[in-house]
């Protein structure tokens, strides 16, 4: 019985070609005797994007779970992925529906025993390189808080934002449009209004040393940043 194959080719860059890549493969099906049923393709798009980006690698993937194909050809590893990890998940995942994969660059073949093998020792280097991270990342954060470090994400929080807060709750503006506006969390909005009390600010012309947020307010007090022409924009002086 004939097996039947898939192709998958990517190239970084729009300047870049398939054809080449594509062409060798489809060589390499006929000398194998195999029957090419799909080719998918990626083009302009990095190896380090998901499945979510890469729509030609997620058919793939989709393909082989639906038994389309038993065999992916591609022309080399890095074609896949950028790491280690990324190709032992996506072998971990074809091969879980009795799908083999064979890369031409490196002559591997997961469908023949020395190709197996090979494969379990990328998993055994995989496993390895994930757990010497780890120790790496937990002994660097170690260093740091016995040397004093604050750890975590630098706060967004400054005295123009909380300024800001602070005024555009006083005119009756709702936290999701704040959070929009001002591009920061609701729960950061939460935590300023609940740390402070809300006071009375003055709109006036902006200087050069002064910080400022460009808020758009109505005739009537209200703040919208809707329709520029029919509203008149202030600047908050902070």
């Amino acid at each position: 019985m004939t097996m039947k194959c898939a192709i998958y080719s990517r190239v970084s860059t729009t300047d870049q070609h398939t054809e080449n890549q594509v062409n060798k493969l489809r060589d390499i099906a006929k000398l194998k005797e195999y029957s090419v049923v799909k080719e998918f393709t990626d083009k302009g798009i990095s190896g380090k994007h998901g499945r979510n980006i890469r729509t030609g690698f997620d058919a793939l993937i989709k393909g082989a779970v639906s038994k389309e194909f038993d065999m992916i050809l591609v022309w080399s590893v890095d074609r896949l992925g950028r790491s280690l990890q990324d190709l032992i998940s996506f072998l971990n995942e074809i091969n879980s529906v009795g799908c083999n994969l064979y890369i031409h660059n490196s002559q591997l073949d997961s469908s023949t025993p020395s190709g197996k093998m090979l494969f379990s020792l990328l998993g055994v280097f995989s496993e390895f390189e994930r757990s010497m991270i780890s120790s790496r990342v937990k002994l660097g954060l170690q260093r740091a808080v016995s040397e004093g470090k604050k750890l975590g994400r630098p706060s967004k929080l400054n005295d123009g934002l909380i300024h800001s807060i602070k005024y555009m709750k006083g005119q009756g503006v709702g936290i999701r449009k704040m959070s929009r506006d001002l591009g920061v969390g609701v729960s950061t909005i939460y935590r300023v209004l609940e740390t402070s009390e809300v006071s009375k600010w003055t709109t006036g012309t902006p200087t050069s040393d002064v910080p400022k947020v460009n808020i758009l307010i109505q005739d009537e007090g209200t703040t919208s940043s809707l329709d520029t022409k029919k509203k008149e924009q202030k600047w908050l002086k902070i």
